[in-house]
């Protein structure tokens, strides 16, 4: 997955903890634009043909274990080979030391070499999870994101038809805000979107009338939270008289975002409807859906059973419902 995004290795080495062994001067320089990492066993073996150059490269036990079995001369070229390749950063893993010289030809070629205690494999899965989330493709939605019941509903609609002021009422009621306003979407798998807020904006709500609130200091700490994942999008609009919606919700509609199909409803907005229960209500069957429950399918069951019965007294009245 390559794209434009970049994170620098100051970065990387900051937020996961590592230490620079050589090369520090560079590291606020260099840009990582790949999440993929490599173990190079094989270009130390000599097979060189189809390595990534621009992937970050981790040496773990097996690796060191090796080029500790040949000669000082082989390993000294064996790493000369390696680094003239000019990769981002080496890792070594589990705390291991470098070889003599080792520093001098990473220092010669301009490759920082990084070190940290971690097992070889937890750091490749927390490098690679680390960097799937930063340079995930993204975009910036207008709309409100808020957790409910554990659910990620991304609330959209037109300006002013009450996204902030529904997920302001969600707040009191105890769920909690992730954005408001700007929600900026990350995709980083094939079925996650992630949602945050831009840092200008962050923990901010914006109340027409009154201005921006900041929940965090309002509610707590708990009536906040940084990212979520996107399980669900509610589109609120103005009621429109004479359009049809939906009432029984046996087909599921999705909303397309960064090529992810994300579960929908469109809820239409008219004085006297409490949208904060009707967003907690979407969030709780949603999720009921993915535990294998769906109401709407259940009734359509029931109402098929009962068509097989027309002498039921409830018949006339279950196709009435329909009409």
């Amino acid at each position: 997955m390559k794209n434009n995004f970049y994170v620098t290795l100051k970065e990387i080495v900051d937020d996961l903890n590592l230490s620079v062994l050589c090369c520090s001067e560079r590291i606020d320089k260099i840009k990582v634009r790949t999440p993929d990492m490599n173990r190079p066993g094989l270009a130390l073996s000599g097979y060189v043909q189809d390595f990534s150059a621009d992937r970050i490269q981790l040496l773990g036990n097996v690796e060191m274990n090796y080029l500790r079995d040949l000669s000082m001369q082989t390993r000294k070229r064996k790493l000369e080979s390696l680094f003239s390749f000019k990769f981002p950063c080496l890792i070594l893993c589990r705390g291991l030391k470098p070889f003599p010289g080792m520093l001098d030809i990473a220092r010669r070629h301009g490759v920082p070499v990084l070190s940290s205690s971690g097992v070889t494999t937890e750091m490749y899965s927390n490098i690679n999870r680390y960097l799937m989330v930063r340079l995930a493709p993204r975009e910036s939605i207008h709309g409100c994101l808020i957790e409910v019941y554990g659910e990620g509903v991304l609330i959209m609609g037109n300006s002013g038809v009450g996204k902030s002021e529904t997920a302001l009422e969600l707040v009191k009621r105890g769920h909690r805000l992730v954005a408001d306003d700007l929600v900026e979407i990350r995709k980083v798998s094939d079925s996650t979107l992630v949602g945050s807020a831009p840092e200008v904006i962050r923990h901010l709500i914006e109340i027409r009338g009154i201005g921006f609130l900041d929940v965090r200091h309002l509610f707590g700490i708990g009536a906040v939270k940084l990212t979520e994942n996107i399980e669900l999008i509610i589109n609120l609009e103005h009621w429109i008289e004479g359009k049809e919606y939906e009432r029984v919700g046996v087909e599921d509609q999705f909303t397309e975002i960064l090529g992810n199909k994300v579960p929908s409803v469109t809820i239409p907005v008219i004085a006297g409807r409490n949208l904060a229960i009707i967003v907690e209500s979407a969030a709780m069957n949603n999720r009921q859906k993915k535990m294998g429950y769906n109401s709407a399918l259940e009734l359509n069951k029931r109402v098929f059973e009962q068509a097989e019965n027309k002498s039921d007294p409830d018949w006339d009245r279950s196709i009435e419902f329909f009409k």
